[in-house]
């Protein structure tokens, strides 16, 4: 792999206070920064910083569980479900080196995929809370982007109904794996290999010290996953929510909004690199299956959500097909089998 180019841009900083009596500069702040970089960060979002230490520490009550208990609850087709070393990204044709589990509002999703509660205390009703504060953040920046599009205030609201059935949201915990510094990194590692997410828009949370996001934003990204492109270190910060555009709303805004490709680094430089286990939480806003789906110019056909859903699984997984066969037609054999996750 080409070495990486490095630029320090300054990504943008959104204040949500005072929201109902600011909207109008959140809205215009918001919209340039959908349109210029597909990402930005989100202060003063009402969320304490208590709050989301604590959903990382049922997070990692969660991971320090063992293999067998978490296995109990294995990630399925239904979006949901706890995955190791399993999601391979078309960008590498690697599994990324993670474990994560995900957890959704709709009953019917989370059918088998909690955990007891003699298995683990308290974490669903502190998680399904964490979910329900982040639901109301990206509420805020759904009314701000519908205005920016021209659509009625609850437009997007209402198609990210969470309180329905076939709501789709997600909350993704995520724990990467801690390397040894004094070892060298083995070739093919990857801890997150360059990706777009498919939503809507996508919230992280990071912790202060546990580096390694990087982006590559979509308008300055000239070959295929950005690879060889100029991309930016993100570094946590206390209270900060990270954002980034998702290819449902890249496609809702006639692509004038821009998905954003992203990577998690895998440390190679003991003197910068933080090595140790990383801990994030990803919620996807995704759309309700049954919502209608088209942009204001009506670029694109009109789709459900459950069909855009499913159309971006495709594109992923036959990306990975395409991956896999150039590999081992570089290798001289066949494919093999493959595995994607749905998120």
């Amino acid at each position: 792999m080409a070495d990486t180019k490095y630029s320090q841009r300054t990504i943008p900083k959104i204040s949500l206070r005072d929201f109902e009596a600011r909207i109008e500069t959140i809205t215009a702040e918001l919209i340039a920064a959908a349109e210029a970089d597909g990402f930005f960060a989100i202060v003063d979002h009402g969320i304490p910083e208590s709050e989301i230490e604590t959903q990382f520490a049922a997070a990692e009550r969660f991971f320090a569980l063992p293999n067998e208990v978490k296995a109990r609850v294995p990630f399925s087709h239904r979006n949901t479900g706890w995955e190791r070393a399993a999601q391979v990204r078309p960008s590498t044709g690697a599994a990324d080196q993670k474990e994560s589990y995900q957890m959704q509002y709709d009953a019917a999703a989370m059918e088998g995929a909690w955990l007891s509660e003699e298995a683990l205390p308290g974490f669903r009703a502190q998680s399904l809370a964490f979910m329900r504060r982040a639901q109301q953040v990206s509420e805020k920046l759904m009314v701000c982007f519908a205005r920016g599009l021209g659509f009625p205030d609850d437009y997007f609201v209402k198609a990210h109904d969470v309180s329905r059935p076939g709501a789709q949201t997600v909350l993704r915990l995520l724990h990467y794996f801690g390397m040894d510094p004094k070892t060298p990194t083995p070739d093919g590692y990857y801890r997150a290999g360059a990706h777009a997410d498919w939503d809507f828009v996508t919230l992280l949370f990071q912790r202060p010290g546990q580096s390694g996001l990087e982006i590559c934003p979509g308008r300055e990204a000239f070959t295929q996953w950005g690879l060889g492109d100029t991309w930016t270190p993100v570094e946590p910060a206390a209270g900060e929510i990270v954002c980034n555009i998702g290819d449902l709303l890249m496609s809702w805004s006639d692509d004038r909004f821009k998905s954003t490709f992203h990577r998690v680094k895998t440390p190679s430089d003991p003197a910068t690199d933080y090595y140790g286990p990383r801990y994030s939480m990803a919620y996807f806003n995704q759309p309700n299956i049954d919502c209608e789906i088209q942009g204001p110019l009506k670029k694109y056909p009109k789709v459900t959500g459950s069909e855009f859903t499913k159309a971006a699984m495709k594109r992923n997984y036959d990306a990975l097909q395409a991956t896999k066969k150039a590999i081992a037609d570089r290798a001289g054999h066949g494919p093999g089998a493959l595995i994607a996750a749905a998120s």
